[in-house]
């Protein structure tokens, strides 16, 4: 229950960086569930070709306009934002590159980070950059945890770099610097589908943005795995698995509580 003496700005303001020309889809579907799951203020980092589909299908979010017109070069300044997630849709391109590693290398002390799906795909091209990720919440699949960690124990890869790793499975789970793990049992085969990786991006980030009930970042992490779980169990209690779309995620964000707290 929110205190009625409140406004957006005291659930937090999320910078998302996500999409490129012809996959602002990414960034849509991500920033919906920012602020389905109670973050006060999204702005969408975007290319300047993604900024109207963006408004036309999202007005609720604001947007910040790359220099590009078809990519993400150079993020905004970083000093105005609660939380940060990166990563959805962006591609590797050089460029892109260039302006992930701005972003890692200039991210404020204690803003926290999620880095997904292309993000960890350049990350695993420059590797030396990884230092510059400790504290971030990372969420590869079996794929991208492979280009990035090889064969090696999450749990080791999560003390040596600093990282919550969620490693996204039939049972998610989720390892923390201090040796803490948690296996989520949520969830059903009708979330193997398009966007369901950019769903969970934003609800974390949105969590992240909200968490006036101060949870760690690790006890935020194994919620949203959660939670994220249940919107599809919920979905597949109304319809099939197999008809089962990352937007249906979303709109069951409104029956779900996404109140974590600190315990």
């Amino acid at each position: 229950m929110r205190n009625p003496e409140t406004t957006k700005h005291d659930y937090g303001h999320g910078l998302l960086v996500a999409g490129a020309y012809g996959r602002c889809g990414c960034a849509i579907l991500a920033a919906r569930a920012a602020l389905r799951s109670g973050c006060g203020l999204v702005s969408v980092h975007l290319p300047s070709l993604c900024v109207d589909p963006m408004q036309a299908a999202f007005p609720e979010a604001m947007v910040s306009i790359d220099p590009s017109p078809t990519l993400f070069t150079l993020p905004p300044r970083l000093n105005h934002y609660t939380a940060i997630a990166a990563g959805p849709g962006i591609g590797t391109e050089e460029q892109t590159a260039e302006g992930l590693h701005r972003l890692l290398a200039e991210r404020p002390a204690g803003v926290p980070l999620v880095l997904d799906a292309d993000a960890l795909n350049l990350l695993s091209i420059h590797k030396d950059w990884l230092p510059l990720a400790e504290g971030a919440i990372v969420t590869p699949h079996a794929r991208e945890y492979g280009r990035l960690f090889g064969d090696n124990d999450p749990a080791e890869m999560a003390k040596e770099y600093g990282l919550i790793i969620v490693k996204k499975a039939h049972h998610t789970r989720v390892y923390s610097p201090d040796g803490q793990t948690y296996e989520n049992r949520t969830g059903n085969a009708g979330m193997a589908t398009a966007g369901s990786g950019d769903v969970l991006t934003g609800i974390l980030l949105g969590i992240l943005c909200s968490n006036h009930l101060h949870a760690t970042p690790y006890k935020i992490a194994c919620s949203a795995v959660e939670i994220h779980g249940e919107l599809g169990d919920i979905a597949v209690a109304k319809q099939t698995e197999s008809s089962l779309v990352a937007s249906d995620l979303i709109e069951n964000l409104k029956h779900i509580s996404t109140d974590i707290t600190a315990n």
